[in-house]
């Protein structure tokens, strides 16, 4: 049986952002039901492996309204983790692949055999183009305060509050409210660089995530009002890469952490804008502050 479909679905036009294309939010969104899908269509749960240490996102290509999706879903055990959901999201009418998610789980070792018997029908070896790239696939462990995040240079980028929509079955806030909280916080962290918004509107170019990996680190519910700390943490020559941090206001309590790699496209040609020397010294000087 190897993968299986787990999600049909489009791109609506209200999904769609500032750069005509599927925002983040939304591919976290489908991820989620494709993962839904197939637990119910399997018996994967938590129960058997564990909670989900992260979900580890890489965008190929880009998905427009319109668009037709495909979400192909398999268990692996030779990628990253102990054992991993790979959940590859094809573009219906060309069957390209556009965006690719690895959800990470650490079993009990012992449980090992047994989970490789249990699903050897949907188990596939991970896909090359799942693999992640531009981020450490280690799920998040440190634990940071606001405070300490604020004294070594970070930015407080956003702030909101978990409403009814965006909760999940269980009551818990849902991945795609988070990575809203981020997607909004990134423009933020750019507009300290010198690819602030004017930049952007003058080239005509747009703000763009390569690969994104969010880790809970615990649950937010109803009416939680959360804070957005955002750092950045790498620079490369043509990449650079943001930590967001999401807190639980009243408490100060971390809730979910997301790296994200960056770059700035050209909105006509749709390829990467190359960083230039003073560009990436500004942008090392802010990740130093």
């Amino acid at each position: 049986m190897a993968s299986l479909e787990t999600l049909l679905s489009f791109v609506n036009t209200w999904e769609c952002d500032e750069n005509d294309h599927l925002n983040v939010q939304f591919y976290f969104s489908k991820f989620e039901e494709a993962d839904r899908q197939f637990r119910m269509l399997t018996g994967f749960s938590e129960a058997l492996v564990g909670a989900r240490r992260v979900r580890h996102v890489r965008y190929h290509a880009e998905l427009v309204a319109a668009s037709l999706i495909t979400v192909k879903s398999y268990v692996a055990f030779d990628g990253p983790h102990m054992l991993s959901v790979v959940h590859e999201m094809i573009e219906g009418s060309t069957g390209e692949i556009c965006a690719t998610a690895i959800d990470g789980y650490t079993p009990n070792p012992s449980s090992a055999k047994q989970l490789r018997a249990r699903f050897k029908d949907v188990e596939e070896n991970i896909s090359k183009p799942a693999v992640p790239r531009g981020i450490s696939p280690s799920p998040f462990s440190g634990k940071p305060t606001i405070d300490d995040l604020l004294k070594s240079g970070a930015m407080i980028t956003g702030r909101s509050t978990v409403l009814p929509r965006h909760l999940n079955a269980e009551q818990k806030a849902e991945d795609a409210f988070a990575l809203s909280c981020f997607s909004d916080a990134a423009a933020h962290v750019w507009e300290r660089t010198p690819m602030n918004t004017a930049w952007l509107d003058e080239n005509e170019y747009g703000r763009v995530a390569l690969e994104q990996k969010l880790s809970w680190i615990s649950p937010l519910k109803l009416g939680d009002m959360v804070q957005v700390i955002s750092t950045l943490t790498s620079v490369q020559e043509n990449t650079f890469t943001i930590r967001h941090h999401l807190f639980e206001a009243r408490t100060k309590r971390l809730a979910a952490v997301c790296d994200q790699v960056s770059i700035s496209m050209d909105l006509n040609s749709r390829k990467t804008v190359p960083l230039t020397e003073d560009f990436r010294t500004a942008l090392v000087a802010l990740q130093s502050q």
